[in-house]
Order: C-alpha cells, then structure tokens, then sequence
C-alpha cells in the first residue's frame, strides 16, 4: 500500500472510531480530501485508493485540476467541493466548475452563485459559512456571540431568509473554522456553537433540511465528529505538506 492510500485509510479510520465513541453511524460522515496544491496525478492515486470527494481553496486551481482529474481516471466522477473563500469575480467559474460550495459568507456572493447556477441549468448546493468564534483572521457571516446577541443572531436569519429564496442555490447547512490552538476545549467551543447555530436555524426555517455541518480539519476533525460534523475536511494528514508553487 502507498503511503497516500496508508494515510487515506488511517483517516478513514480515525472518522469511524471518533463517530463510534459518541454512537454516530461513521458511514453519516463524509471526507473531503482536500487538494490545495497537490497536482492532478496525486489527486488521481487519492481516487483510485477510495476517496471520492475533493476540496479545493482556489476556484482557479480547481478550475484547472478537475479536468486534468477527469482525464486520468475512470469510474464515477468525483464530487468536488469549494471550501475557501469565493472572490465575486470567481462566482461564475465556482458555479461551472464545483459540485458542491461550502463557502458561502455573504449575501452578494449568494445572489451571484445563484445567477451562474441557473444559467447553467444547474442546482448548487451550498453551506453558509459562519464565523463564530470572533476570529478577525477568519471569513464567514459574522456570528461571535449571536447565543446571547439577539440583534445580531436576527439580522443573520433576515439574511439567510434572502439567500433560501433564491433560485438554484440548495442550502444545506452551515460551515466553520475552529482556531488553531492547542486548547482542544476552545475548538469544541467552536463546534457546539456551529450545532446550536444549525438548530436554531432548523426551529426558525423548520420546512428546509439543515442536514450538513462542515466543520473539522487535520488537526481537530476527531472533536468536530464527536459534535455533530457530517463533513470533515482533510488535507494534511491524506496528503502531507502542501506543495510551494
């Protein structure tokens, strides 16, 4: 076995036994194996050692890789998922290129989504990417606090109000990133807040099904799991270190 498909596999088990300590069904949790800048070929030996969804952080790397992707292997075609942030002047390639949008983190680039999509005749799921534990570093809807601000947990459901009724775009729950911090308590924190946010979405949009929290990385997919994560997404731990181009 390659060291790619050893470490494919030991990822594969770390998700099912971290679902297994808290009574989840491992087979609930997706993994994106995350590619950001790991070329075709890798991406090709990924496919053919079982992994079937990929993350990208750059629309125009995706752009470039997933036909080369295609290209070099055969079977099913792989989801590809956008889980870094949508530059506006990006949205038409996103829509055209990814299956699947985990970064949704504000109204405009919602409504330009959804533009690209119905012209290309196509539904696009998406996450709405939430900001919640404060970290100016980070993207996403700003949601520090919102458990005890009224006014701004309710400017978000007026907001995510718009982007459920537009066209083409499938809301289907909610994304975050934890701090990098050796305090595992912080970045539970972090999770727990994402869940409350889902579930309170759920109590006040209660027709639309909330099924996803992406949420979890290489170094924290394990506590993201035991709180609720349906997608964990991975690159260092499949892949090794990112390659400098």
């Amino acid at each position: 076995m390659t060291d790619l498909a050893n470490n494919l596999a030991q990822v594969q088990e770390r998700i099912a036994e971290a679902a297994l300590r808290v009574g989840r069904d491992p087979a609930e949790i997706t993994l994106v194996a995350v590619t950001k800048t790991h070329p075709a070929e890798t991406v090709a030996a990924a496919y053919r050692a079982g992994a079937r969804h990929f993350g990208e952080n750059r629309v125009g790397e995706g752009a470039a890789k997933i036909p080369a992707v295609r290209a070099a292997i055969s079977g099913p075609r792989p989801t590809w998922h956008m889980v870094g942030h949508v530059q506006s002047r990006k949205a038409e390639a996103a829509a055209a290129h990814f299956g699947y949008v985990h970064s949704v983190d504000r109204l405009k680039i919602a409504r330009r989504l959804s533009r690209f999509a119905r012209e290309a005749k196509k539904s696009l799921p998406v996450l709405l990417e939430c900001n919640v534990s404060g970290e100016e570093s980070k993207y996403g809807f700003d949601l520090r606090g919102w458990e005890q601000d009224a006014a701004r947990r309710d400017a978000f459901f007026g907001t995510v109000e718009e982007i459920l009724s537009l066209p083409a775009l499938v809301v289907e729950g909610l994304m975050t990133m934890a701090p990098l911090t050796a305090d595992t308590e912080m970045v539970r924190s972090v999770f727990v807040s994402l869940r409350a946010l889902r579930d309170a979405l759920q109590i006040r949009f209660p027709a639309h099904d909330w099924r996803h929290l992406s949420m979890g990385m290489t170094d924290d997919f394990e506590i993201a799991i035991e709180e609720g994560a349906t997608m964990v997404r991975i690159g260092r731990a499949i892949f090794g270190k990112r390659r400098d181009w």
